[in-house]
């Protein structure tokens, strides 16, 4: 036995160590095993895009030296213009890279057919990521997300991800940690991997996306945060972030024991635009002569999909999938919608307080839309607006696929559930059937909505049992390791995506006309705020709601335009904000014009004076009101006229694709409205701001500085600017029409900048 061991040490002995490799310029060649040195301080860029690192063999393993930071961009430049690769690996088996911290690129590593590959151990935080529009204020909708492409590399090309692996079998990646990025890793045409133990948390699109990918293991990883388009209170859209990603055909899948809270979705599945349009075209199944195309067959056990934006899962158009076992609690919209799904198992699983902010009736636990075969059996209901909640539709925008795919709505159970203190268990609309066996109803209405067409087939069966979970994969255990930030309140999203609780922050919160927060978040104790400004006050206070901190107001204290400067010191933080506070009253006038805003303009202002005008004053020109109030502002409005969306909350037409129904469009309810003041301004640059859902002009002394007069869906920024030789009174005029009663107009003031980031986006 001692002679075996001596052999054994002797051999360990004799293995040569890595050999070293000191990296210095863009593109350098990996012929071989090596230790990866980067010299302190040095920034590599990668100058023709192509990877500043080029794995050259297979079957070799580049080791980050422990110290080592591969960083692509200079100190301070914006994370929307990083680029470049750090590390290119292109036809290479069995490559595996570990350790190391890249950050300051376009993506970290970049993988294409590299069947094998392990990457470990990684920490790839810091990489591309937009700068988003959104505001604490309002949505803009050019922050979303549109993960319906990929074929063309599109993702790569739009957004770009920290790791992006792509046409590969066998790849593991494994306790790798992205944080303040966009999309952490990408997994494009990868079969049988395994991703497990990784920390994906604090980014502004996707934890782990799939596309066209199948026969994954997705173990333990925490992909927390992965949000955008979220406002607490104000708005909740999630501009299709998901903390984990499914699209176009990924299937049989095993997704377990991951957490994906506060985020858009907490796992966005979406059957594909060729499963969906082949079936529209043709009339026939998604596919011919085999199994239906879609996400399917997809075991999601075990996970925490809580907090979300919009939903905990969202899957739709997709065959038999198992939800099995996960936590779903607090999710703005609905804990499960499962849109145009056929054969799914939803067992055992907790469903709570979700619905808050339901979008029109979709809300609560589960939706269904147009269902087929899906089975909601011994699921736990505790406080939401509705349990469950199945439509069916029979005239919609996805007739064709419904008729191929879907020959009738027959199949769906409800039994073995139990209901607690949910404001109502059931609602059913439209020609389908169900089948409703024993459920437990603790502390809920008695009655249920359900239509008359609707066919409730009541039955004393228990349904199958929620089978066993399978064995999870990896070390770490993120389901619940954070639960001092349950709850959608602790989202605070910035410019560059969400706050990480750990970098101090100083936030602008709101802002109105003549009055301005902050919100701090810089540690325990007491922040240190100097103003600069005339005419100007400011107070510090507790904010007493969670995630607590600070909150910094200043007040205009008289009618003009006063610029502030104020600095901030806190546990060896220093930050300083400046800005211009508009004090001002504005005479506003809202009308029903009846004729065309863009080709009688002239006649749109006459109207103004005419019968259907209400007037009003404001102190400050932020104007919000949903479609449902402002469809009361004209007593003599048409009867028939219809309230549309809240224009603050409003998503591209494209989503309709993975949406299902829920995106269509309401009848027009044209409104105009037209706000003008008088204030004084100092000599200068100017430059104005406003954020429109509609069309939008602003005038100055009767001369156009800003200008978009053309409809348009959503809310979207516009600049303009106004040079002053000398101080003066300065008359504003804001016009606005828009094709709904819903309003969103907001006026911002500020000295002029030239930083690309308040250019105008149309």
């Amino acid at each position: 036995m001692v002679a075996t061991w001596l052999v054994v040490l002797a051999g360990v002995a004799t293995v040569d160590p890595l050999p070293t490799m000191t990296v210095t310029a863009d593109d350098t060649p990996i012929t071989q095993s090596c230790r990866v040195v980067v010299p302190p301080g040095v920034v590599l860029t990668d100058a023709d895009g192509d990877g500043v690192l080029h794995v050259a063999a297979s079957d070799i393993t580049l080791e980050f030296a422990s110290d080592a930071v591969l960083r692509g961009a200079a100190p301070g430049t914006p994370p929307d213009r990083y680029e470049g690769f750090a590390i290119r690996v292109d036809a290479r088996r069995n490559v595996t890279i570990r350790g190391g911290r890249i950050s300051g690129y376009r993506g970290a590593v970049w993988a294409t057919g590299a069947d094998g590959l392990t990457i470990t151990d990684l920490d790839a935080s810091d990489n591309r990521r937009a700068r988003l529009r959104s505001t604490p204020q309002a949505e803009d909708v050019v922050d979303w997300l549109y993960p319906h492409y990929n074929d063309e590399n599109q993702w790569l090309t739009n957004y770009a991800a920290a790791l992006y692996i792509e046409d590969a079998t066998r790849v593991t990646v494994a306790r790798c940690r992205v944080r303040n990025g966009q999309n952490a890793l990408c997994l494009d045409r990868v079969v049988d991997g395994r991703v497990y133990d990784n920390d994906f948390s604090f980014n502004s699109g996707w934890g782990i996306a799939l596309w066209r990918s199948s026969r994954n293991v997705i173990s333990r990883n925490a992909c927390d945060f992965c949000i955008r388009g979220y406002s607490h209170g104000v708005f909740n859209r999630g501009q299709d972030s998901a903390g984990l990603l499914l699209f176009e055909q990924c299937s049989d899948n095993v997704i377990v024991e991951n957490s994906a809270t506060h985020g858009g979705d907490g796992l966005f599945g979406y059957a594909g635009r060729e499963a969906t349009r082949r079936a529209e075209a043709t009339s026939q199944p998604s596919a011919p002569g085999g199994p239906p195309a879609g996400c399917n067959g997809n075991l999601i056990a075990g996970n925490d999909f809580s907090y979300a934006a919009a939903h905990g899962i969202e899957m739709t158009f997709s065959f038999g999938n198992r939800y099995l076992g996960n936590r779903l609690v607090g999710n703005a919209i609905c804990g499960i919608w499962n849109g145009y799904s056929q054969d799914t198992l939803i067992a055992g699983n907790e469903l709570a307080q979700n619905g808050e902010h339901g979008y029109g009736l979709e809300r609560g636990g589960i939706n269904i839309d147009s269902g087929r075969g899906n089975r909601i059996v011994h699921n736990h209901f505790r406080g939401n607006r509705c349990a469950i909640h199945l439509w069916w539709a029979p005239r919609s925008q996805f007739t064709a696929w419904a008729s191929a795919n879907a020959p009738d709505w027959e199949g769906n159970l409800i039994t073995g559930n139990d209901f607690d203190g949910d404001a109502l268990v059931f609602h059913f609309r439209g020609p389908g059937r169900v089948v409703v066996g024993p459920n437990a109803r603790r502390d809920v209405p008695a009655d249920d909505q359900i239509d008359a067409e609707t066919v409730v087939i009541r039955s004393d069966e228990p349904g199958p049992a929620t089978p066993p979970f399978p064995a999870a994969l990896g070390e770490t255990r993120p389901v619940g390791a954070r639960p001092q930030w349950r709850g959608r309140e602790h989202i605070v999203m910035t410019e560059w995506g969400p706050w990480d609780h750990a970098s101090p922050l100083v936030r602008a919160a709101s802002a109105s006309g003549g009055r301005r927060a902050y919100e701090l978040y810089l540690g325990a104790g007491r922040p240190a705020v100097v103003l600069e400004a005339v005419d100007v006050a400011g107070e510090l206070a507790r904010r007493p709601e969670p995630p607590g901190g600070w909150l910094y107001t200043l007040v205009g204290t008289k009618p003009g335009l006063h610029p502030f400067r104020f600095r901030v010191w806190a546990d060896h933080f220093e930050h300083t904000e400046t800005g211009t506070l508009l004090v001002a009253c504005w005479d506003v006038v809202e009308f029903r014009p009846t004729c065309d805003a863009v080709g009688d303009l002239e006649g749109w202002r006459r109207e103004a004076d005419g019968p259907t005008a209400v007037r009003s004053q404001a102190d400050a020109l932020a104007l919000r009101r949903s479609g449902t109030a402002a469809a009361r502002l004209a007593t003599n409005a048409p009867a028939a006229a219809q309230p549309a969306s809240d224009p603050t909350t409003t998503a591209p037409a494209d989503t309709a694709d993975a949406r299902g129904s829920r995106s269509r469009r309401r009848p027009r309810m044209p409104m105009g409205l037209i706000a003008r003041t008088r204030v004084p301004m100092p000599a200068g640059a100017w430059e104005f701001e406003v954020l429109s859902a509609g069309g939008v002009r602003l005038l100055t002394d009767g001369e156009p500085v800003l200008e978009s007069w053309r409809l348009q869906r959503g809310a979207r920024r516009h600049t303009g600017r106004l040079d002053l030789a000398t101080p003066r009174e300065v008359e504003l005029v804001v016009e606005q029409f828009r094709d709904g009663p819903g309003l969103l107009l907001t006026l911002e003031v500020r000295a002029a900048s030239d930083d690309p980031q308040h250019a105008d986006r149309e």
